[in-house]
């Protein structure tokens, strides 16, 4: 009986340790990309400013999701779509825009290079205020 147990007790602990290493995994090029967009979509309060008109957070990310789909196999890495889709407009050249709720207004490449960063790990969280 105590071999039973201790078997039990070993596949227990090996079970976490699985566990515990899946969780530690770090994020893929995509779901580093789908996070990204998640990020601006529960911007609370925020205006996505693309070639001069303003739109809400879903959709920016709605209108990110489409460049994205678009851009197909050319985008490869976070650093990708940030460069080549979110940073600004392919038809005019201009750079899209983030207002914040406060006021506060960053380049979209701006707000994306620092949600990446923190992704990765190499910056603090924003407030809770800025999201949803």
């Amino acid at each position: 009986m105590n071999t039973a147990i201790g078997r039990m007790i070993l596949a227990l602990c090996a079970a976490l340790w699985v566990g515990a290493a899946a969780a530690a995994a770090p994020l893929s090029e995509a779901q580093k990309i789908q996070a990204l967009i998640h990020s601006v979509e529960t911007l609370q309060g925020a205006k996505f400013i693309r070639n001069g008109v303003s739109y809400d957070a879903p959709a920016a990310a709605d209108h990110l999701r489409m460049k994205l789909r678009h851009a197909g196999a050319r985008i490869a890495s976070a650093d990708d779509f940030i460069t080549y889709v979110a940073s600004g407009s392919s038809m005019s050249g201009q750079p899209y825009r983030i207002q914040f709720a406060d006021g506060r207004s960053v380049t979209a490449q701006e707000y994306f290079r620092g949600e990446l960063k923190r992704l990765q790990g190499s910056a603090p969280s924003p407030p809770a205020a800025t999201r949803k």
